[in-house]
């Protein structure tokens, strides 16, 4: 980025002049395409995989014509990244539920002062929830005002347009793609004027007005009070309408639909769900430990959720806390800078920037849905198979307190890459071979930029777990390994963060394949999107995604396949917290690999450490 001045303060002051995500070359993606897959084929696949890439980048070939679509799209007026339509098809065009499958969470450090032993009078979880909202609220007030400093990287302002969708968005189900409702829109221009959120609490919504009518916030006795207020309820419906969050998007869509017409308060309840600033879950029992914890903010009772929701932040009875994020205008970083800012600073201190006021307990009102026996069946169907699909998930935990990024830098190499490095020599051992390992890497330095998909095994990790398990090698033979394989993960990284990466390239010709074929005259889908080389590497085993923040103690996300293990991790200077998940019924390739990442870590550490005492006594 070439700017001769200082970037902006404002939040969104940089934006324009960021730069756009470069579109790779045809001959380059199919190139690197070839090289990444070619590692986890045998001879047959990976001639097979040539042989359809040559067919697709011929001059005349779908490639071409596919590929200069994209570059007339990407020099339209108004397209600010040739992935601008490739998001949307991404994330609102899956079809399958997003609760467990796309939604994320963090677990949040505990906040001091305001825990109680298990089953307490439940003062903290008020406490600490009415904290997170003042917050939260802080937050947005900031965000509205453009007050919310740009984040850097390097120096470097980041993009920080996905902080628009925080507050007041909520996805919208639809037969083919969903929608998302959110301000800074058409529709509903300028940050959100809403003045409420929607509070769960044993399955039953209430709309609070956390905003006074003078858009000022409520302090923090007052909107702990509020909740107070909503917690002394003891009903539980017998069809908490949240469940129906979690079904599959079309299903979910027509329901929606069925629901709304059913009657007109239905549309309106449906209305104040959508439009409220962020839900607040609160749970009535203590967590069993970290990892339950851990469980309940990635899925939990799906009747005190709306998956829908942007941002659900959760509140158990001792003061626990977290959030569980709806991931299509939202990724990790930006999530991340929010949980910073509402963790940063105490609570009282963000109160009272944000204005807050007395104007006595907040409002509080039941959202109420009306159901006839059809729809009432439905929403409880909803919620006892997403019940089941939940306890179908196996998830564990990892921690290391006595390894972290410093020890890794002084052994002489990236953080990154050792954790990576470590997944893949647990796998090879947990599971007998290297499987397709994808990585997702961050490209806020480039204008609306999200992330890239990065494909972590290269020749160089085959040859290090190979080395690794070879009575032949020698330490100096597995540390040069090691030291390769590590140097390569770097280079890929780097080439990723300058999108310099061929699948969502090549991901982002076969949509427009299937949207614009018979217009372009490519009316049958290239033969490349059926080969061993696009199916295999696309098929992870191992699904990986990193959010290093001082403010959170775990982060977490479901597997993407049958035999994937989902490797959610927090790596800080000085400890290691990693979530794994995959379905059930492979839950022991899990703990397996959970045992040998042990392992791996301390072997790794005491091999690069022993490397690095040879290298002292030699000079």
């Amino acid at each position: 980025m070439n700017i001769s001045h200082e970037p902006s303060t404002r939040t969104f002051g940089n934006e324009d002049g960021l730069p756009r995500v470069p579109l790779p070359a045809l001959e380059d993606s199919c190139a690197r395409l070839l090289d990444w897959c070619a590692p986890l084929l045998d001879g047959t696949q990976l001639a097979e995989t040539r042989a359809a890439l040559e067919e697709f980048q011929r001059p005349g070939g779908p490639g071409p014509v596919l590929h200069a679509a994209l570059e007339r799209y990407d020099a339209e007026e108004g397209v600010h990244s040739w992935l601008d339509t490739f998001w949307p098809y991404r994330y609102l065009g899956r079809r399958d539920r997003i609760a467990l499958n796309a939604n994320f969470f963090f677990l949040f450090n505990d906040a001091p002062g305001t825990r109680t032993a298990p089953g307490g009078s439940g003062t903290a979880q008020a406490e600490r929830a009415a904290g997170l909202i003042a917050g939260a609220l802080d937050h947005k007030l900031l965000l509205d005002g453009e007050r919310v400093p740009p984040a850097l990287q390097r120096g470097r302002p980041l993009s920080m347009v996905q902080n628009r969708f925080l507050f007041s968005t909520t996805r919208i189900p639809g037969e083919v793609l969903d929608t998302v409702r959110a301000p800074y829109s058409d529709d509903w221009p300028g940050p959100s004027q809403a003045r409420h959120i929607v509070v769960f609490f044993r399955g039953t919504m209430f709309r609070m007005d956390v905003l006074g009518s003078g858009g000022r916030p409520h302090t923090l006795d007052e909107l702990a009070a509020g909740l107070r207020t909503i917690m002394k309820t003891e009903a539980r419906p017998d069809a908490p309408v949240g469940h129906l969050t979690t079904m599959a998007r079309a299903e979910w869509a027509r329901t929606r639909r069925e629901l709304a017409d059913h009657h007109p308060g239905n549309a309106a309840s449906l209305d104040e769900v959508e439009t409220a600033l962020f839900c607040v879950c609160l749970e009535d029992f203590v967590p069993r430990g970290t990892q339950d914890a851990c469980d309940h903010l990635l899925h939990g009772d799906s009747g005190n959720r709306w998956f829908d929701k942007a941002v659900s932040l959760i509140v158990f009875a001792d003061g626990t806390a977290g959030i569980n994020v709806e991931h299509c205008e939202l990724d990790g970083t930006t999530i991340l800078g929010f949980v910073d800012a509402l963790l940063g600073e105490p609570a009282e201190v963000q109160s009272a920037r944000s204005g807050a006021t007395s104007q006595g307990e907040p409002t509080t009102e039941p959202i109420e849905f009306v159901l006839d026996d059809r729809l009432r069946e439905t929403v409880r169907g909803a919620g006892e198979a997403f019940a089941a699909y939940g306890a179908a998930t196996a998830t564990t935990t990892v921690s290391f307190d006595d390894f972290g990024g410093d020890r890794a830098k002084s052994l002489g190499v990236s953080p990154d890459a050792f954790v990576q490095m470590a997944y893949q020599l647990a796998h090879k051992r947990a599971k007998g071979f290297t499987g397709a390992t994808y990585e997702s890497i961050a490209t806020r330095h480039f204008r609306h930029g999200r992330t890239e998909a990065m494909r972590v095994v290269t020749p160089e990790v085959l040859r290090f777990v190979g080395a690794m398990d070879d009575p032949a090698a020698g330490p100096e033979t597995r540390q040069a390994a090691f030291r390769a394989a590590a140097e390569a993960h770097v280079r890929r990284a780097k080439d990723c963060q300058a999108a310099r990466a061929p699948e969502q390239h090549l991901w982002e010709l076969q949509l427009i394949q299937k949207r614009r074929g018979a217009e372009l005259g490519v009316t049958e889908e290239p033969a490349l999107y059926s080969t061993p080389g696009w199916l295999v590497m696309r098929d992870d085993h191992l699904s990986t995604s990193s959010a290093p923040s001082t403010s959170i103690r775990y982060f977490g996300f479901g597997s993407t396949s049958g035999h994937c293990i989902g490797v959610a991790y927090v790596l800080l200077p000085d400890r290691f917290n990693v979530y794994l998940s995959t379905p059930q019924p492979v839950a022991g390739a899990m703990h397996a690999f959970a045992d040998r990442l042990r392992e791996a870590v301390a072997e790794l550490q005491e091999l690069l450490a022993s490397e690095t005492t040879a290298a002292a006594a030699s000079s």
